[in-house]
């Protein structure tokens, strides 16, 4: 037996630091919620176009609307629908119904912003001008584009998005329904057990860490159901290492070796045969074929047509291949086009493709945009702010916080190490997280 001087004092300590936790926690939807008064309004008819209407966008949206008074200020896109993408997880889990992600697009336009439900065709940053596809140009003094990234599902051989749910086939990327349908699929798994492959595509990809998380989940609803001996865990590793930050990537790979998840570095999955259920992997030895039984697929990832064709993005680095837009990764402006601001999943930064780099980056880029309008530059600089909070068992998560130079960062020190599976950051994932990213959305967070 191993030796614990004082069990019941650390339970204490445990006691005392979730009521701390709580009690921060519940004033945070308060503070969201009063946004202070604008008296310093600028007054200006500057013509501002927002390409795009997810998280980065309305969230630009909202700062702008809330700052001047008299801005053009105009949002395209053709979504009704708004999701809450950091659910999906939660969905493809059994933790929240497939509705949990879903709200309108209508609920966080601001006042006097105008939506224009199009989709964005062509941006003209020489001309100044966007174009939708239903031929109307729009004109602007200054161009945010937020048009998050393309999910290139066809990048993968043989791969068929209307089968998702069956066959052993899960996706929780492509939307509220693909996630509840990989539920579906991974619940037939943990009820019978067999051989389940996890990874991740090269390349930039937003939130990195749920496919850790998806493969700790379904260890742990294996272990729940008594079926973990039949079953076999690969994660596919597309590199040499599981996570962009040293020191996580070790933590998760001694996790996975405690809990018996087997990885395999630098396999990358290129075909799926969904009818005899192989997955083939390139490998640096030549391609490799794996049966399964569960596959979580997670699609490459690239900036949307309309970006990569445009002379926006990057011309050489390491985000040129994919299209991400040229920016300065601490003010988001674009590099050549001074006019330009890319926030969100589109801009070519390291890190930075999460939820809440978006309140981090947002705020930056209109700071820059309004201190231009002033005539008094801004100072602010975004440092790569990346949070994950990855769930490693169901009721118990670590808070990953981390910037440009893979440090550490705490928001909660004193309350939440970031290498430490607990049961606040579970429920900062499962039930605080969401109202802090619609109080986001409407500029006050």
């Amino acid at each position: 037996m191993t030796d614990d001087p004082a069990p019941g004092a650390r339970a204490i300590d445990d006691q005392r630091a979730r009521r701390r936790f709580l009690t921060r926690l519940g004033a945070l939807p308060l503070a969201a919620t009063v946004a202070p008064a604008r008296a310093d309004k600028l007054r200006t008819q500057v013509r501002i176009v927002i390409a795009g209407g997810g998280a980065a966008g309305l969230t630009a949206a909202s700062r702008l609307a809330s700052a001047l008074d008299g801005a053009v200020i105009t949002v395209i896109d053709p979504r009704r629908e708004h999701w809450y993408q950091p659910g999906f997880t939660l969905v493809a889990s059994g933790i929240k119904p497939e509705a949990y992600p879903v709200s309108g697009t209508a609920d966080y336009v601001p006042k006097g912003v105008q939506w224009v439900q199009e989709k964005v065709a062509e941006i003209d940053p020489e001309g100044r001008k966007v174009v939708t596809d239903a031929g109307r140009t729009f004109g602007y003094d200054y161009l945010i584009v937020a048009l998050g990234l393309e999910l290139n599902y066809a990048g993968i051989e043989g791969m068929d998005t209307a089968r998702i749910g069956r066959d052993g086939l899960g996706s929780i990327y492509l939307s509220p329904a693909g996630a509840a349908a990989t539920w579906r699929a991974l619940s037939q798994f943990a009820d019978k057990g067999g051989v389940g492959l996890f990874g991740r595509p090269a390349g930039e990809m937003k939130c990195a860490g749920a496919p850790l998380k998806y493969t700790f989940i379904t260890d742990d609803h294996l272990r729940r159901r008594g079926h973990r001996g039949k079953a076999e865990i690969h994660y596919m590793a597309h590199a040499k290492t599981l996570f962009g930050v040293p020191i996580v990537a070790e933590k998760v790979r001694m996790l996975y070796a405690d809990r018996g998840v087997k990885v395999h570095h630098e396999h990358v999955l290129q075909a799926i045969d969904l009818d005899r259920r192989i997955a083939t992997y390139r490998t640096p030895l030549g391609t490799t074929e794996q049966a399964y039984d569960f596959i979580n697929v997670v699609p490459p990832m690239r900036a949307p047509e309309v970006v990569r064709r445009s002379p926006l993005p990057w011309t050489e680095g390491p985000f040129a291949a994919d299209g991400y837009a040229e920016v300065d990764r601490a003010t988001l402006r674009h590099r050549r086009y001074p006019n330009v601001f890319a926030v969100g999943d589109v801009a070519g930064v390291p890190k930075g493709k999460t939820a809440a780099s978006v309140k981090w980056q947002v705020p930056v880029a209109v700071d820059h945009l309004i201190g231009d309008l002033r005539g008094q530059p801004s100072t602010q600089a975004y440092n790569g702010y990346t949070s994950c909070p990855l769930i490693t068992r169901l009721g118990q998560a670590m808070l990953i916080e981390f910037d440009y130079q893979d440090n550490l960062v705490m928001s909660f020190p004193g309350v939440i190490a970031p290498l430490e599976e607990l049961w606040i950051s579970w429920v900062m994932k499962t039930m605080a997280l969401k109202p802090t990213y619609i109080s986001m959305l409407r500029g006050r967070a």
